[in-house]
């Protein structure tokens, strides 16, 4: 997983809290909507990003697989 994927992750679940402290869904249908909109927002972030870059962010690789195992440190 990339920085930027994390990034995406993170704001999704942040947009996804904020929008659930505001509207206080009280059943799990109401909870799954404000999810979709939080992933909705970090969606649409990442295809603008990809627009502007030209690059894919979403990648098959997990952070294991990134770590560089003798110093524990990410690639570049």
């Amino acid at each position: 997983m990339t920085n930027l994927e994390l990034v995406l992750n993170m704001l999704a679940e942040a947009t996804t809290s904020e929008i659930s402290k505001e509207r206080k869904p009280k059943t799990f249908n109401q909870s799954k909507k404000i999810a979709k909109q939080g992933g909705t927002i970090a969606g649409n972030t990442r295809k603008e990003i990809e627009e502007k870059t030209g690059k894919k962010i979403v990648t098959g690789s997990n952070a294991k697989k990134l770590q560089n195992p003798s110093k524990g440190k990410l690639k570049k």
